[in-house]
């Protein structure tokens, strides 16, 4: 149950939406209100991603956060959280990024599921969602926050759209029937370094799992996920910072790989 007015969650979607253009982070919600929770969180999540529809935004699905038992247990939950994809941050494999498009970026390597089927709860399994799936990506998400420093409680990273930033997809779908998605290994490298390795089964388990939660969630909302959806299900390893020139790949076994270059300090800055 949410704690604040309806103008107070609109107030918060205010200062958040002007963060997201000026790129100038906020201090934390939780540091003005520390008894604000989830509810509070999507209260004012549902203002922002209207304010952006208005803008012209276009959702094409939902990413997934807190996926993780060690980033629960960071933030003190017990389940995931899930914000908005936009249509304007979707990149392909090899893209380059902007450091200032962006306020304090993370990357993460993900698994995405594209779905072929609409898919509703409220009992939705991770059969039923791999059921209605066309296929699985290789994917690199890019995280951002609007509060400084990353200082976050779960309250500031829902009302934030689940910190979202932008995504990078590989492109190449693989049939859901030819892979368990449990089982992908996935070795994540910066510069030809390696930075992490991870698999399916670090996203709730199991990545359909994420997508079946996803859905049983949005269920209450009157919200089903459309065919088409792309459905991000959760960083398989920690986030890792950026730096101008760092070029990030993701080798996953089946899907392949992807990469995405972050611009070189200077780059664009003649626009």
């Amino acid at each position: 149950m949410t704690i604040i007015t309806d103008a107070q969650a609109r107030e918060w979607a205010d200062a958040l939406y002007q963060a997201r253009i000026n790129r100038v982070p906020i201090p934390p919600l939780t540091e003005s209100n520390a008894a604000l929770d989830v509810s509070d969180g999507y209260a004012i999540q549902q203002h922002l991603v209207q304010r952006l529809l208005n803008d012209g935004e276009r959702t094409i699905g939902y990413k997934l956060g807190l996926t993780s038992a060690p980033m629960q247990t960071l933030l003190g939950v017990d389940e995931p959280d899930f914000g908005p994809l936009f249509a304007s941050t979707i990149f392909h494999s090899g893209a380059q990024i902007e450091m200032t498009d962006f306020i304090a970026p993370r990357v993460e390597a993900e698994i995405a599921v594209v779905l072929k089927d609409e898919l509703t709860g409220p009992h939705c399994t991770p059969g039923l969602a791999a059921q209605a799936t066309r296929g699985l990506m290789a994917a690199i998400e890019i995280v951002d926050s609007r509060i400084v420093d990353w200082k976050i409680k779960i309250a500031d990273t829902v009302a934030d759209l689940a910190s979202n930033g932008a995504i990078a997809l590989s492109g190449h779908v693989i049939d859901i029937d030819a892979v368990d998605p449990r089982l992908i290994g996935m070795v994540f490298t910066r510069n030809g370094q390696l930075v992490a390795t991870g698999a399916g089964a670090a996203a709730l388990g199991d990545p359909m799992a994420a997508v079946a939660w996803l859905a049983n969630t949005l269920a209450p909302l009157g919200v089903a996920l459309p065919a088409g959806s792309i459905i991000m299900t959760g960083a398989l390893h920690a986030m890792t910072p950026v730096t101008p020139g760092d070029t990030f790949r993701a080798d996953f076994d089946h899907l392949g790989p992807i990469t995405l270059r972050i611009a070189p300090a200077n780059d664009g800055e003649s626009d």
